[in-house]
């Protein structure tokens, strides 16, 4: 897969089949349009395409957005890389680009840069500025400039925006199992590990504090979470607690994860975490007497848990 990230970027003589969105999650709602997608090319010998925009919309024409995203757009980026997809376009979203008529978009945009022959999109796609125009603007397009409108029926689409809404309100409520299975894979969160304030040290349960630069990225709900991680091409487990340290008196939220049998110094290192089961909510103990107790609990449900997964 070739990741291009403007229209402009994209340079190809071969005609494509094309479907456009934000894919947030690219969950298995979205994998059954992107299947569609990939078999459409193959059989015509065509170049598959999914333009999609980046920031996301609702970030530049909404200002007062407070849009949490399932992925950030890395995330997205490596999870289409393992799919038979190949062009990823992501095109900068601005207002400009928001003002662009709907037949200088079908134009410029689809026809001459990226010469396309077969359009997938939802029936109730809408585009050009004010977003005006629907799909059968897009149908009369396609007879005049000689491209193929492939319609999303209504019940896939409705998939996909249940599903995109479900793993969202799972993850706000801590169900992270309901969450992984629409993804059908684990959620994940990629960020630098940083110094923290040396607690989890003193109780012997040292932790890996992430720090995530992306402020739009989805947080689960403050729980303690049973978590996966490479580090140096090695599988490594942990227990990871989001929230806000209330035992010792905190009020930030914070990410530190617990990396069970390794020892190493992560200072610095951009890493990715994926969350595999939770294992309790965020706690207030009356000592860290105790709250050393919990996590002795968490340790052994982690090992219990890492034990059946692993295999």
């Amino acid at each position: 897969m070739k990741v291009h990230h403007s229209i402009a970027e994209y340079k190809n003589d071969t005609q494509s089949v094309i479907t456009i969105g934000t894919f947030d999650g690219v969950h298995i709602g979205h994998r059954e349009i992107l299947k569609k997608l990939t078999s459409e090319a193959k059989k015509d010998h065509l170049e598959s395409i999914i333009l999609t925009f980046f920031p996301h919309p609702r970030m530049v024409l909404q200002k007062e957005s407070d849009i949490k995203l399932i992925n950030t757009i890395e995330e997205r980026i490596a999870i289409f890389s393992k799919t038979d997809l190949n062009h990823l376009i992501i095109h900068p979203f601005t207002k400009e680009f928001a003002n662009l008529s709907a037949e200088a978009y079908v134009k410029n945009v689809l026809v001459d840069s990226l010469n396309v022959k077969k359009i997938i999109i939802g029936y109730d796609h809408r585009f050009g500025k004010n977003r005006t125009a629907n799909i059968e603007d897009l149908r009369k397009f396609g007879e005049i400039y000689n491209f193929e409108v492939q319609e999303i029926s209504a019940q896939e689409l409705d998939d996909v925006a249940v599903s995109s809404t479900k793993i969202r309100k799972a993850l706000d409520s801590g169900d992270l199992e309901k969450a992984n299975s629409f993804l059908g894979y684990p959620f994940m969160l990629n960020g630098t590990i940083v110094k923290g304030k040396g607690i989890g040290k003193t109780i012997n349960f040292p932790t890996a504090n992430l720090h995530i630069e992306e402020t739009y990225k989805l947080i689960p709900k403050n729980g303690v979470y049973v978590v996966k991680s490479v580090l140096e091409n090695q599988p490594v487990y942990g227990i990871m607690s989001i929230g806000t340290n209330p035992t010792v008196g905190g009020t930030s939220r914070t990410i530190e994860t617990y990396f069970l049998d390794i020892e190493k110094d992560l200072y610095g290192k951009k890493i990715e975490i994926e969350l595999l089961s939770k294992i309790r909510e965020e706690e207030t103990f009356d000592s860290l007497k105790s709250l050393q107790y919990a996590i002795k609990n968490d340790e052994a449900f982690a090992r219990k848990f890492i034990a059946s997964y692993a295999q």
